[in-house]
C-alpha cells in the first residue's frame, strides 16, 4: 500500500468517528417515505425532502414510547444521531423520538386512535347501553387517594347515601396507568354492579393520556356493565369519553348524572303518597257506594227479606181476610136476623101444624086402636099378621079375630056377600 492511501475499512471507520461525533442529538425535518414495524419491535423508516432521503431506525425501547403511529406522508421531526454501519459504509439516523411537524405527538396519536376506533364502530350510539333507572351498586375505578374520589363520595353522601360503593384503586397517570385501568375495568365488570364510573380529576394532556390509550378503549368496549367516563374537566375530551356509554364532564358530575337526588325523591314520594291517598279515597268512596248498592240489592233479593215480605203479605192477607170475613159476617148477621125471624115463624107454624096433625093422629089412634075401642060386637080381622077386611077373606082361609078380650083362630067355611 503506497504512502497516503488507506483501506476502505479505515476510511469507513474515520467517517463513522467523524459523523457520529459531529451529528449528535440533531433534529431532522422531513416526510415519511416508507415505514416498517418489525416483529422485534424495532421501527425502520425513511424520511425525505424534495432532493434526498435518509434511512432511520428506532429500536424497541424508544418505539414503545411513541404515542402515535408512523405512516407514509407524515411530516415529522426526527430527534437522533447519525450512525455509520462500517461493513457497508452506510449511515442512518439512530432515532430517539419522532414528533409531528407543527403538531404535538399526543394530538396526532389522539386523532389516529379516534379515527381507528370510529372505523371499528366503538363510538356507535346503537351499541351503547342504556342508563339503569335505579342504581343500587356502583364501582368507582380511580386512584383511592385522589381528590376526585373524595368529591364523588361527597356527592354520593349528599344525593343517595343508600348507594353501595366499591372503590377499585388504580393508577390514573404514567406509563403503567392504562394497563392498570383496563384490568380494573375488567374486574369491576365481574362485581355485578349497576354502573361503573372510571375517571380522575383534571390535569395536563400528558397527565390524562392514559384514558386515550387503545387498551383502555378496548376494555370499556367489552364491558357488560353500564360505564361512565368522567375524566378531567368539561373542556377535556378523552377517547374513553367516546367509547363509554355516558360521558360526564367531571367525576362529581358523573355522580349527579346517574344518582337520584334524595330530596327530590322524598318530595316525589310525598306527592305520590298524597296522590295515592286521593286516589284511594276516591276508589274507596266508589267501592263504598257500590257496596251499599250491592247491599241494598242483596237485601231486596235476600231470602230473609223475601220471607219477611211474604210474612208481611201474609199478615196483610190475614188482616184483609179478617176484615172481609168480619164484613161478610156482618152482612150475614144482617141477613140472618130476618131469616131467623122468618124461620122461627115457619118453625112455629110447622110445629103448630105438626102438633095439630099429631093430635089428630093420636085421636085416630085412639079411635082405631082395638085395645081402645069399646064398641060391642066389633073385632079386628088379621090374616098373616095384617089387618084385613072380611071381604078379602075367602073360603077355606084361616084368619084371626081379636077384640080387647078374646083372640079366635077361624077357618072360613063359607062366604057370602050381603
Amino acid at each position: 500500500m503506497s504512502q497516503g492511501t488507506m483501506s476502505v475499512s479505515s476510511l469507513n471507520t474515520k467517517i463513522k468517528s467523524l459523523l457520529e461525533t459531529t451529528f449528535m442529538h440533531i433534529l431532522v425535518e422531513g416526510e415519511v417515505s416508507s415505514v416498517t414495524y418489525h416483529n422485534s419491535g424495532h421501527v425502520y423508516f425513511s424520511i425525505k425532502d424534495k432532493e434526498s432521503s435518509i434511512k432511520c431506525v428506532m429500536f424497541r425501547s424508544n418505539a414503545n414510547k411513541m404515542k402515535f403511529r408512523l405512516e407514509r406522508g407524515q411530516h415529522v421531526v426526527v430527534n437522533g444521531s447519525v450512525s455509520v454501519y462500517t461493513p457497508r459504509g452506510e449511515y442512518q439516523l439512530m432515532t430517539v423520538s419522532v414528533e409531528p411537524f407543527g403538531q404535538g405527538a399526543l394530538a396526532l396519536a389522539y386523532d389516529q386512535l379516534k379515527e381507528k376506533l370510529e372505523k371499528k364502530g366503538y363510538f356507535k350510539q346503537d351499541r351503547k347501553k342504556s342508563q339503569p333507572k335505579y342504581i343500587k351498586k356502583v364501582a368507582l375505578v380511580t386512584a383511592s387517594k385522589s381528590a376526585a374520589l373524595q368529591d364523588m363520595l361527597k356527592i354520593i353522601e349528599k344525593r343517595w347515601a343508600l348507594l353501595e360503593v366499591v372503590v377499585i384503586d388504580t393508577l390514573v397517570q404514567g406509563e403503567r396507568a392504562a394497563a392498570q385501568i383496563a384490568e380494573a375495568l375488567a374486574y369491576a365488570d365481574t362485581l355485578e354492579c349497576d354502573a361503573i364510573v372510571v375517571g380522575r380529576g383534571g390535569g395536563s394532556k400528558e397527565d390524562l393520556w392514559a384514558f386515550n390509550e387503545e387498551v383502555v378503549a378496548d376494555a370499556i368496549y367489552t364491558l357488560n356493565t353500564f360505564v361512565v367516563s368522567a375524566v378531567g374537566h368539561e373542556v377535556d375530551v378523552q377517547i374513553s369519553d367516546f367509547v363509554a356509554d355516558l360521558r360526564a364532564p367531571t367525576p362529581s358530575a358523573a355522580m349527579e348524572m346517574i344518582l337520584p337526588d334524595q330530596n327530590e325523591i322524598l318530595y316525589t314520594l310525598s306527592e305520590m303518597q298524597e296522590r295515592y291517598n286521593r286516589v284511594m279515597q276516591q276508589l274507596l268512596g266508589t267501592k263504598e257506594q257500590k257496596l251499599k248498592a250491592f247491599s241494598q240489592e242483596f237485601q231486596r233479593h235476600s231470602v230473609s227479606r223475601k220471607i219477611a215480605m211474604m210474612e208481611k203479605e201474609f199478615e196483610n192477607l190475614e188482616d184483609e181476610f179478617k176484615r172481609v170475613m168480619q164484613y161478610q159476617m156482618t152482612q150475614y148477621e144482617n141477613k140472618v136476623d130476618p131469616l131467623e125471624s122468618g124461620l122461627k115463624e115457619k118453625l112455629d107454624y110447622a110445629l103448630q101444624l105438626r102438633s095439630t096433625q099429631l093430635r089428630t093422629l093420636e085421636e085416630k089412634l085412639k079411635l082405631y086402636n082395638p085395645k081402645v075401642k069399646q064398641k060391642e060386637g066389633w073385632a079386628e080381622v088379621l090374616m098373616a099378621g095384617k089387618r084385613v077386611d072380611l071381604s078379602s077373606v075367602n073360603k077355606d082361609d084361616k084368619f084371626v079375630i081379636t077384640d080387647t078380650k078374646t083372640k079366635l083362630e077361624v077357618l072360613c067355611t063359607n062366604k057370602e056377600k050381603i
